[in-house]
């Protein structure tokens, strides 16, 4: 893919782009090489399945600790560290002699990829001009959705070729060479160098971490009812302790007022809320193509890659329109579209099957990236800089959650509607209610977003 102009003259632009395709790449990519890791470590599901929970866990919970370790030591100091550590841990993922240590490995790249994730939208607004940060916001949501797309195409091409290490051998590469054009570019001090006084409020990190990570344990705890109700009892405890420190910690990891501001606190909400209903449609679609219309999964592959090349290739535009009509005017503009997606996801498939499947995708997701172009610059003029990287942490801490989130309750909820069948025995028709009622059942987190919207003004 070309970067825009603007880009292509602006090497600051194109790390922070490339820094948010490749943390992208680090989700995406993994999904297809589940089945070939199974066969290669001879390990069951259950067991492959935390290559991608590890990697998720640890994205949601180091993204705050990371953006207050920008905010401290200097954004483009803790970049540059976070793409080191990123290339370093998809090397060695590619050569992991074991399931365990393949674990391991993505755990550390997690925790790249995070910064990679949550930095690149604080920074953005010190590499371009103010009138451009909307373009630039949606040069953003470009390249997340350019990785989330090209994840499963890469590792299925690289996979089917040279096996599973290939494609995070490939990440591994592309991350050293943004590693060394960010250390040519921001060789000398910028704007995004300069530091904040203050220190890191570790007990406060260590009680965040293991809150996120036994609630996103909780989430995907699968059928262990009980494991997960104890989890989530857990983390309310944890939840409480940390807050508990953050109004007696003299330098405090997440400032409570800033979490407490109305504006604020509804944005990361409202972030929260769409982004699980983005992830509810990559883990309830499959069943809809593959049980209702009955494709195979090659097929269901490029049906699926709709919606990322949808939001692909209008994050851009949705970032223009947001320069130029206003975020805050956009914004409840992408959660209608948001509202009217959902319907035609949950009605087109039944009525048009594959042709309306890939309408309602295209209606859909544009939608998500002129909220997520709106919200985040909405949210980024609420702060003064040095706490750009704090908030930009708690965007990326909201958007995790609800990735989370929407993995684990989306999916339970459609299996709730389908009732207790056999997924291979299943009637169409009857994947088809679930499905529908399912996405019927999701329009009313958009409407408690614009709800929030409401609030927030």
């Amino acid at each position: 893919m070309k970067f825009p102009s603007a880009a292509a003259k602006n090497p600051a632009l194109v790390v922070l782009a490339g820094s948010m395709l490749v943390g992208s790449l680090g989700i995406s990519l993994a999904t297809v090489a589940l089945p070939a890791l199974a066969k290669a470590f001879a390990a069951p599901i259950q067991s492959v399945q935390w290559v991608i929970i590890a990697y998720l866990v640890a994205v949601t919970a180091s993204i705050v600790v990371l953006g207050r370790l920008a905010d401290i030591f200097g954004q483009t100091r803790v970049l540059i560290l976070g793409l080191t550590v990123f290339a370093l841990a998809s090397l060695a993922c590619a050569l992991a002699p074991s399931l365990s240590g393949l674990i391991a490995a993505r755990i550390f790249q997690g925790i790249g990829g995070a910064v990679l994730m949550a930095l690149p939208v604080s920074m953005i607004r010190t590499v371009v001009a103010k009138e451009k940060t909307g373009s630039a916001m949606g040069l953003l949501g470009t390249m997340s959705a350019v990785g989330t797309a090209l994840g499963p195409s890469l590792g299925g091409l690289t996979i089917e070729r040279y096996g599973w290490n290939a494609g995070f051998l490939a990440v591994g590469l592309l991350g050293l060479l943004l590693l060394i054009l960010a250390i040519a570019t921001f060789a000398r001090p910028t704007r995004s160098a300069r530091s904040a006084s203050g220190s890191i409020d570790w007990l406060g990190s260590l009680l965040l971490t293991l809150a996120l990570s036994t609630y996103a344990l909780s989430m995907t705890a699968g059928n262990g009812a009980l494991d997960a109700r104890g989890l989530l009892a857990i983390t309310v405890v944890l939840i409480a302790l940390f807050v508990w420190r953050q109004k007696a910690a003299a330098s405090p990891l997440v400032p409570i007022a800033l979490v407490g501001d109305r504006r604020i606190g509804l944005s990361l909400a409202m972030n929260l809320l769409v982004t699980t209903v983005m992830m509810s449609t990559l883990v309830v679609g499959p069943y809809m193509l593959s049980l209702g219309l009955g494709l195979g999964d090659s097929s269901i592959g490029l049906v699926m890659a709709i919606g990322p090349l949808t939001s692909a290739l209008s994050g851009v535009p949705s970032g223009r329109l947001t320069d130029r009509y206003g975020a805050a005017r956009m914004l409840p503009f992408g959660l209608l579209q948001i509202i009217v997606g959902l319907v035609a996801l949950a009605i087109l498939p039944r009525l048009l099957g594959l042709l309306g499947y890939g309408l309602a995708l295209v209606l859909l997701t544009p939608g998500f990236q002129i909220f997520l172009a709106a919200n985040n610059t909405v949210t980024m003029q609420t702060v003064a800089e040095d706490q750009r990287g704090v908030l930009s942490g708690l965007l990326g801490l909201s958007r995790n959650l609800g990735f989370v989130t929407g993995a684990s309750a989306m999916s339970g909820l459609f299996a709730y509607n389908l009732g207790v069948v056999e997924l291979g025995m299943a009637d169409p028709a009857l994947v088809a209610d679930a499905f529908t009622t399912t996405f019927v059942t999701t329009t009313a987190l958009p409407i408690l977003a614009l709800i929030a919207d409401r609030l927030r003004r």
